[in-house]
């Protein structure tokens, strides 16, 4: 259908035997003259930028050349093609530029008493488009827009009753960068709730149904907020120090409450540790510097709870695999083990809590930590531990006998 309008429109702009044509015309459309008047004439639309005029072409349905082209325009005042525009005397045809919107007879006669008259009409299409900011909120914006087709009217040549050339339009709004616009072909002063972080051009574009276009544009600089930010770690064992990287956009102050009771106002990104194994949702609250809030709610952040598995069995042998006696543990707060040997006699010892438990390597199966290596076979052992979530390890089941092998 897009290409068929195509050739219809450039047969409508291409000169036929008699008739007034107009080279460069955008669409054309006939005229329906009240009362019944006939014959009906052509109405050649021009988009217009403001600057644009028309052409007019014309060559006679009959009489014998050399012609003689006596073309005029319409006049509101007289009813009637009065306007004397221009004269081209012993020519094949006629052409005219540079014309202004209105309504045109050409008289066409030869030097062997032939005469006739065509009439014709140009409209130069503009439509109306007005972009402009309605209001704005901290989470809407609003926008205005005028989008109207332009009014052409022609005129029934003898009696002079004008009549409105029929013209419909259509709208949308864009903006640049994107950004989203509630019904933007429907709505001509849409509200949209999801208003632009970055600043944007808004532009409403009207087409008319010549195929003529318009646009109005206007800057709009983004008063709006979003809370946003990333979370590093999401889980391990206590205590777990999670960096949280601010992403917000145009926050001034800010109120980070980490799900734990606890709660901070510093300025951008900040890191919090937890002590107590468990599940937690971080909350941050920002407000900008024009008292816009936002508020995000992170994704589960997980402390693991605390474990204590104690393995039967090392091999200090030097080949790099299962060196270290060194209890498998998870968010342990403190830990004491006590190693002996078959005779009872204590062969390694540790105790500790916060760094020095985190940098604890186990046992290497020297004496006391000394350059004397523990001989192979049976050895007892007795751990004692709390968890920080307060559980407490010294039972019987830590408690128990130890393989050293070489």
């Amino acid at each position: 259908m897009k290409y068929l309008s195509l050739i219809i429109l450039i047969l409508h702009a291409l000169p036929a035997a008699g008739q007034i044509f107009a080279p460069g015309a955008n669409a054309m459309r006939s005229t329906s003259y009240p009362g019944g008047y006939t014959p009906n004439h052509a109405v050649y639309i021009f988009c217009s930028n403001g600057t644009t005029t028309g052409s007019l072409s014309a060559n006679s349905p009959g009489g014998t050349a050399p012609f003689t082209f006596e073309w005029k325009r319409w006049s509101v005042g007289d009813n009637g093609f009065t306007v004397p525009v221009h004269t081209d005397a012993g020519v094949p045809a006629s052409a005219l530029t540079g014309l202004p919107e209105g309504g045109y007879s050409v008289q066409i006669t030869d030097g062997g008493g032939y005469d006739t008259t065509l009439i014709a009409w140009l409209h130069l299409s503009r439509p109306t488009a007005v972009a402009s900011l309605l209001d704005r909120r901290c989470d809407w914006v609003a926008l205005k827009g005028v989008a109207a087709a332009d009014t052409f009217f022609y005129y029934q040549p003898v009696t002079g009753q004008a009549t409105r050339l029929p013209a419909t339009r259509t709208f949308i709004w864009s903006s640049t960068p994107e950004s989203a616009i509630r019904f933007p072909t429907v709505e001509l002063n849409p509200v949209t709730y999801t208003p632009p972080l970055d600043d944007v051009t808004y532009k409403l574009e009207v087409t008319d149904n010549f195929g003529c276009i318009s646009d109005s544009s206007f800057f709009y600089e983004s008063i709006h907020v979003k809370a946003d930010f990333d979370v590093e770690p999401a889980e391990g064992e206590a205590p777990l120090e999670v960096l949280f990287t601010d992403k917000s956009i145009r926050a001034s102050t800010y109120l980070w409450k980490f799900g734990d009771d606890s709660m901070s106002v510093q300025t951008g990104s900040v890191s919090h540790i937890y002590y107590t194994p468990g599940t937690y949702q971080v909350t941050l609250i920002i407000e900008s510097s024009l008292n816009c809030v936002d508020s995000v709610v992170s994704e589960q952040i997980t402390v693991e709870p605390s474990s204590l598995s104690i393995p039967n069995v090392f091999t200090p042998n030097g080949d790099g695999i299962n060196e270290y006696f060194l209890p498998d543990i998870t968010s342990l707060r403190f830990i004491d083990i006590q190693i002996f040997s078959r005779s009872g006699k204590p062969v390694y010892s540790f105790r500790g809590e916060g760094e020095r438990l985190k940098n604890w390597e186990g046992w290497d199966g020297t004496v006391n930590n000394s350059s004397a290596k523990a001989s192979p076979g049976l050895y007892y052992y007795v751990v004692r531990a709390i968890g920080w979530d307060n559980v407490v390890y010294g039972t019987k089941e830590h408690r128990g006998f130890l393989y050293l092998y070489r």
